[in-house]
């Protein structure tokens, strides 16, 4: 974006657990490795569970890191792995800091949880707006549906992009997980112009099948003309792109 590359919450190596053997990712996801990842000026995090911030993707691809945007207390996760201080931009919730010229984030709050260890919550989970000289983007991390979607959407107008959590939903875990029939009404309370979904197809934490998320959204985007973006895994989508068609490739896989 504007000259700047942001990597987010990468998972290219490890299982969504602290074991190999659980967890671990459908065949065909893994199509990119670590070594794949070129130069990367900012690596956002937003939160510290297995299945966004993965040891064995940040070792890999520490060295072409610039700085890292994450929430508080997860630096110490990434001090540990051999980042130093100054690299990382660690924030509270509606703190905000300068990037590059033009560039600025803000971190912004979600309803979830953290933790890697037998503590949980010992450091911050986060959504991120990104101001570029050009375009907003929300990061949307996991949350629950709440009214802090409405807040960001009254505090920042014209955001142009919403990247939003759609999968491994469960009754049970509605109040640190987007479910179904609240995507849109989230979309709706950020105004923003297109929605780009995540958090779906890698890893069977859900009960529901693989492609379920990815159906149930392009049916609530075509009901509600919403711009849907959900790419092919290695499709080039360029954000500039007003004529951007969701080909539904799900359709065609096993």
């Amino acid at each position: 974006m504007d000259g700047k590359r942001f990597l987010v919450d990468p998972v290219l190596k490890g299982a969504a657990s602290p074991v190999w053997f659980i967890n671990r990712p459908f065949k065909g996801t893994q199509v990119y490795k670590p070594e794949d990842i070129p130069e990367i000026d900012y690596l956002i995090i937003s939160h510290d569970h297995f299945d966004h911030l993965d040891y064995g993707t940040i070792e890999r691809i520490k060295d072409r890191v610039g700085k890292v945007i994450c929430g508080l207390g997860a630096g110490q996760h990434l001090e540990r792995w051999g980042f130093a201080p100054q690299q990382l931009v660690e924030l509270d919730w509606n703190e905000e800091a300068g990037l590059d010229d033009g560039f600025r984030v803000y971190c912004l709050p979600a309803r979830h949880w953290s933790g890697r260890g037998l503590k949980s919550s010992q450091s911050l989970w986060a959504s991120y707006l990104l101001a570029m000289p050009s375009r907003k983007i929300y990061i949307g991390g996991d949350s629950g549906y709440d009214t802090h979607f409405a807040e960001i959407g009254e505090r920042f107008s014209d955001i142009d992009l919403a990247i939003l959590e759609n999968g491994q939903y469960n009754q049970t875990w509605r109040y640190i997980h987007t479910l179904p029939e609240e995507l849109m009404p989230t979309f709706r309370d950020l105004k923003a112009k297109r929605l780009f979904t995540v958090h779906h197809s890698k890893f069977a934490l859900a009960k529901h099948p693989w492609d379920e998320p990815l159906k149930n959204v392009a049916a609530f985007a075509e009901r509600d003309s919403v711009v849907l973006i959900q790419p092919m895994i290695g499709e080039v989508v360029f954000l500039n792109d007003s004529t951007y068609t969701l080909n539904k490739w799900w359709e065609e896989v096993e």
